[in-house]
């Protein structure tokens, strides 16, 4: 083996994207101690984005004071480029479910509003170009609090703005954009975005998302009803028609609403990561491919890291193989296309154990020592 990539997701709640491919690395390197490796950290847009993108862009991370979805203060944090340009944001650092107590948990009251605040600073700081991922959101607002916090006033019946929440959706008459941020005529957003769900209806935000956030049967169809009406307000306002736009219903309508008022660009989360690498050109003349991720199953195969890294090696022949902490539906993946399928788990363990760093580290490790020990005996029948 000359050259070996190691792609591998976080392990969530146990290992990072980086440390799970360092202990890929020592297990390389136990059996080709000359080989070439690179790691790679990656993530599919959710959970890890933005620690993923500050490291591949040599940037820093920027703390600042904004709202939580229920309006409490709170210290979150984004980040910069190297050349502070860009900045990385995840919408979950503001306004994501875990933010929230279960028992306060309600879709008509959460807003985006502290994650408008994040991108409020990153334009005073003088980025132009944002990176935005919006899994996790606690939010059905439509992203009218992001706006709200970027200068956009939402006026009601009674010629007021309106409050913060889903449930404020459908009161919207009228848009004010005269106050907005005068730098975002100058910015460009793209956004991570693995749903594909229209704005609103029966496969939208609020009926798909919202029971998630807390909401009732109830509460849904009054989201859903704001929804649509905003829609109808924006159509009247930009020209755009949001209502089945593939991914406008994700992060609870955020991304309609920063389609139709930031003109953003929507792309597949680990599409967007994988042109960040320039993963094609990092895997040229590599021999084999690490990726994995905590779990392994069929959704592995629709938008996740896995599957993303093997479409880039398909296309030139690079084997690869897939790990993880849980291995389901196995004779699926490999029919997909993987060249093995192992679980890092070497027998019997607790799920608590299993998820030590220490414990997943060490197996990561031995199992990829005994992967790559396989290549070490002739006509193994692998390439290369």
């Amino acid at each position: 083996m000359k050259k070996i990539v190691i792609a591998i997701d976080s392990f969530k709640g146990c290992l990072h994207s980086l440390e799970a491919g360092k202990a890929a690395e020592k297990g390389i390197k136990t059996v080709f101690p000359t080989c070439e490796t690179r790691v790679l950290p990656v993530s599919d847009g959710g959970e890890g984005l933005l620690d993923t993108l500050v490291t591949v862009l040599h940037g820093h991370f920027q703390q600042v004071r904004v709202h939580n979805p229920l309006m409490e203060p709170i210290e979150s944090r984004y980040g910069i480029s190297g050349d502070g340009k860009t900045a990385i944001i995840e919408m979950a650092a503001a306004s994501g479910l875990p933010l929230v107590p279960e028992d306060k948990r309600n879709p008509l009251l959460t807003t985006t509003y502290g994650t408008g605040e994040l991108i409020h600073d990153a334009l005073d700081r003088g980025c132009r170009h944002f990176i935005v991922g919006i899994g996790g959101s606690a939010t059905n607002d439509a992203g009218v609090g992001l706006l709200q916090a970027l200068g956009f006033r939402f006026i009601n019946q009674s010629g007021q703005p309106i409050g913060k929440g889903g449930g404020e959706l459908a009161h919207i008459e009228q848009i004010d954009k005269s106050s907005v941020h005068p730098a975002l005529e100058k910015a460009h957003f793209t956004i991570a975005c693995d749903v594909q769900n229209p704005f609103c209806g029966p496969n939208g935000a609020a009926y798909v998302y919202a029971p998630q956030k807390g909401a009732t049967p109830e509460m849904v169809q009054t989201l859903d009803k704001g929804m649509h009406t905003f829609a109808k307000v924006i159509h009247t306002t930009t020209g755009y028609d949001i209502t089945s736009i593939p991914g406008a219903g994700a992060a609870g309508g955020l991304g309609g609403a920063m389609l139709a008022f930031l003109h953003a660009e929507l792309k597949a989360g680990i599409q967007l990561v994988l042109e960040t690498l320039h993963f094609k050109e990092a895997i040229q003349d590599a021999d084999l491919i690490f990726t994995g991720e905590g779990q392994a199953d069929r959704q592995t195969t629709m938008g996740k890291v896995p599957a993303g890294i093997l479409a880039e090696a398909r296309k030139i022949g690079i084997p690869v193989i897939l790990i993880a902490g849980k291995v389901v539906d196995s004779e699926m993946l490999l029919k997909a296309g993987f060249q093995g399928v192992f679980s890092i788990v070497p027998g019997p363990m607790s799920l608590h154990e299993s998820m030590q760093p220490d414990m997943a580290r060490e197996n990561i490790q031995r199992l990829v020592t005994q992967i790559c020990s396989l290549f070490t005996l002739q006509n193994f029948g692998f390439r290369r």
